[in-house]
């Protein structure tokens, strides 16, 4: 069968099938079982096709569905954290990727501006942090800002304006996802200034092993906010078969939790920030704090989502 006679023949009845709030528990396993023998024969014969994209977005939906309203003896909120917050970086892999290389490509743009123009860093940075950084260069000590505050305020104030600045990059995405292109843009350059100053004067590898201590967990859960902000312009702009305001309720709902899901992340950044960059520790130890917060994002939004997606279709 052709895949245009495959949706003629089917359309009508996905359609329907999007409606899943307004099934009845025993018409939704129906449901399910009747689009898993469809994305089982769109996998077979059009595996690269928008039709095989589409039935597997709505599939995804209805296993969410079911496994929500299954009773679990973890309760609710294990369910959230274990399995349906990672299920929706499965289905939102693309834009978390669009994120990721928009917010690469800003660093770059901010650290070839720097290289070319000495008033750039200051515009971005501020003449403030570039005058106490490098008096604390003469002093020996380049790194001693994250040493000037107290401890138990500045992790409120970072955790604060941390998720602050996650929530506008995800509300932000209600302006077609403009808006979270500039934060991500801006964020980008920011650190992208930051590491190249930091390089110009010869202290990169002591900047790498201090900020990205903190920085590693930060910085992907900006990122991380710039997908949650695209799932929620997406829904506008190409709402697919959904109506518009169908669309856009579910790209808002799924963009939310996104959001939510990373507070955790920025309380665990304000910790380190606060409380571990201001000590002098061994390189190794560093290192090691770096690569266990990478492997930590690596593990849950991008290798467990795969992970229960595999488990689901077998």
């Amino acid at each position: 069968m052709k895949e245009s006679a495959f949706i003629k023949q089917n359309s009508e009845k996905w359609r329907n099938f999007e409606s899943i709030d307004s099934q009845n528990p025993e018409n939704l396993i129906d449901s399910f079982i009747q689009l898993t023998d469809d994305l089982a024969y769109a996998k077979t014969f059009f595996p690269k096709s928008q039709t095989y994209a589409y039935l597997n977005s709505l599939i995804s939906e209805y296993y969410r569905k079911i496994y929500a309203t299954k009773k679990e003896k973890k309760g609710r909120f294990v369910t959230f954290w274990s399995y349906e917050l990672p299920f929706l970086f499965f289905q939102y892999q693309r834009q978390l990727l669009y994120s990721f290389i928009f917010f690469v490509l800003a660093m770059i743009v901010g650290a070839l501006s720097t290289a070319n123009d000495d008033t750039f860093v200051r515009l971005i940075l501020g003449d403030d942090y570039v005058n106490t950084t490098l008096e604390n260069i003469q002093k020996g000590d380049p790194l001693a800002i994250y040493k000037s505050a107290d401890s138990t305020s500045m992790f409120f104030s970072i955790t604060i304006n941390n998720i602050r600045v996650a929530f506008m990059a995800f509300v932000l995405g209600i302006t077609f996802s403009f808006g979270t292109f500039w934060i991500l843009f801006s964020n980008g350059i920011m650190l992208g200034a930051f590491q190249y100053f930091f390089f110009q004067k010869g202290f990169l590898l002591q900047s790498f092993l201090t900020i990205w201590i903190h920085g590693t967990l930060e910085i992907s859960a900006i990122v991380i906010a710039g997908c949650a902000g695209f799932v929620m312009g997406n829904s506008l702009l190409f709402p697919g078969t959904y109506a518009r305001s169908v669309s856009f309720r579910k790209g808002a709902a799924d963009g939310l939790k996104i959001t939510v899901g990373l507070v955790p992340i920025f309380i665990m950044a304000g910790f380190l920030e606060s409380f571990v960059t201001r000590l002098k520790l061994h390189p190794a130890v560093s290192l090691l704090i770096i690569f266990s917060s990478l492997s930590l994002i690596l593990w849950y939004f991008i290798l467990l989502p795969n992970k229960l997606n595999k488990n689901n279709h077998e």
